[in-house]
C-alpha cells in the first residue's frame, strides 16, 4: 500500500465508523405517550386489569358481530384457531390448543383479546366488550357460567383446566 492511499483508507475507516454509530436510521423513535397506548399488559394474576364486566350473555352479540367470521359458530373454527373443545387431547397424536384446553389463565385470554383483535382493528374494543367476548369463550369451554359476570376481581379467580401443566417463568419465581 503507498503512503498516499493511507490517509483516504482511514477516511473511509472514520467515516463508516461514524455512519455505524448513527445507526441505520430506519423507522421513527416512538414517543413515551405511544408506548404508553401500547403498554396494557395483564398480569396472570389480574394484575393491570382494567374497570368493566361482563357476562356470556353479553359476549355472544359481540362475539357474533366481530369473531364470527373468523373462528366460526360458537369458536368450533373457520379462517381462524378453533377456540373451543380439545379437552383430552393434548397428550394425545393430534392435540387440539383452543381457550379451554391449552390457556393456562383466563387473564391471558382477556389481554389477548384486548391487544388484537378483532384482527382488521386490534384495541378497538371496550373493555366491556372484553370481558364479555372472555366470559363467553370461557362458557363455550364448559369453564364458567352463561351468567356469571366476569370483571377484574373475578377473572383472576377463574381456574383454568391446564392450569397446573405450566409453569410460570416471569416473574422469576423463588425456588425454596
Amino acid at each position: 500500500m503507498s503512503t498516499r492511499s493511507l490517509p483516504a483508507l482511514i477516511a473511509v475507516v472514520l467515516a463508516v465508523g461514524v455512519l455505524a454509530q448513527e445507526g441505520p436510521e430506519l423507522g421513527i423513535e416512538a414517543t413515551p405517550e405511544e408506548v404508553a397506548e401500547w403498554d396494557i399488559g395483564i398480569e396472570p394474576d389480574g394484575e393491570g386489569l382494567p374497570p368493566g364486566s361482563g357476562t356470556a350473555l353479553e359476549g355472544e352479540p359481540v362475539y357474533t358481530l366481530y369473531c364470527f367470521s373468523c373462528h366460526g359458530v360458537e369458536g368450533e373454527g373457520l379462517l381462524n384457531d378453533v377456540l373451543v373443545g380439545g379437552h383430552g387431547t393434548l397428550d394425545g397424536p393430534a392435540p387440539r390448543k383452543t381457550v379451554g384446553s391449552f390457556w393456562p389463565y383466563a387473564t391471558t385470554v382477556f389481554d389477548y383479546i384486548r391487544r388484537t383483535m378483532p384482527y382488521q382493528e386490534p384495541q378497538s374494543l371496550s373493555d366491556d366488550q372484553v370481558y364479555a367476548l372472555t366470559a363467553y369463550l370461557l362458557f363455550l369451554n364448559g369453564i364458567i357460567g352463561k351468567d356469571e359476570e366476569m370483571d377484574a376481581e373475578t377473572l383472576p379467580e377463574v381456574r383454568m383446566p391446564n392450569r397446573d401443566n405450566f409453569i410460570l417463568a416471569w416473574p422469576p419465581q423463588d425456588n425454596e
